[in-house]
């Protein structure tokens, strides 16, 4: 970015570091990463200064760091076990607690209409910002230090999931894998209920273009999705699935 950091968000940006124990030879490529587009939409009349490239840059390099870790912890383990947790720990339902606790949601720039609208506590705001870190970083420090960033963010959610502690939430790892292998969303559909009303059944389908999943039950519409998703999930990621 061109423009000049004031004193007191240079102060800010160097506080960011000081607490992820990172230095950063440009301290202007850090706060891009913070630029959300809807404050380049409201600023720059749509130009490029924003962290959405980025974005991109550093979801490689989160992927390859965390891929690479993962490859040398568990030699013992199967790649369809090395995807999975990696699936886990990269989503943004990891990430967007990521953010939270180093203090991202404080150092964002938003538009004003983002901002009014929540935008500091939304969680693909979060995760995206991030990646936009880690690419920063790469781009400012090499890999070897973006790495050392990643695996400082990554490992104890690794850890977490390797010990079972992790939530697994299969609605959000099916969305991610599908949105980008088919460029399009999973399709929930409630087939029935059953039971009466204090004690109801809930059964649920879920599709991906032609194929359908389920139905699977809950004893909420909530749990009846999640069930499908991972009925679907785990054929996704079955050696011989094909769509």
């Amino acid at each position: 970015m061109n423009s000049v950091i004031s004193a007191e968000r240079k102060k800010d940006l160097l506080d960011f570091c000081r607490k992820l124990g990172i230095n950063f030879n440009d301290l202007k490529l850090l706060d891009l990463a913070f630029h959300h587009r809807s404050f380049s939409n409201e600023n720059y009349s749509g130009r490029l200064m924003n962290n959405e490239r980025l974005e991109f840059l550093g979801d490689s390099v989160l992927g390859m760091a965390t891929a690479t870790f993962l490859y040398e912890d568990m030699v013992e383990n199967p790649e369809g076990d090395l995807s999975r947790i990696k699936s886990v720990v990269v989503s943004e339902k990891s990430l967007a607690p990521i953010a939270r606790n180093i203090g991202i949601n404080r150092m964002l720039v938003l538009g004003k209409g983002e901002e009014m609208s929540g935008g500091r506590d939304k969680d693909a705001i979060l995760a995206d910002c991030v990646e936009a870190i880690i690419g920063a970083y790469y781009l400012d420090s090499g890999f070897d230090a973006a790495e050392d960033l990643v695996l400082s963010l990554i490992v104890p959610e690794i850890r977490r999931v390797q010990q079972n502690k992790g939530e697994k939430d299969y609605k959000t790892l099916l969305q991610e894998f599908f949105q980008k292998a088919e460029k399009t969303c999973p399709v929930y559909e409630l087939v029935k209920k059953t039971g009466p009303d204090h004690d109801r059944t809930f059964w649920v389908k879920v599709r991906l273009n032609t194929r359908e999943f389920g139905p699977c039950s809950g004893k909420s519409k909530k749990a009846a999705e999640q069930n499908a998703a991972k009925l679907a999930w785990e054929e996704l990621n079955s050696p011989n699935f094909e769509f």
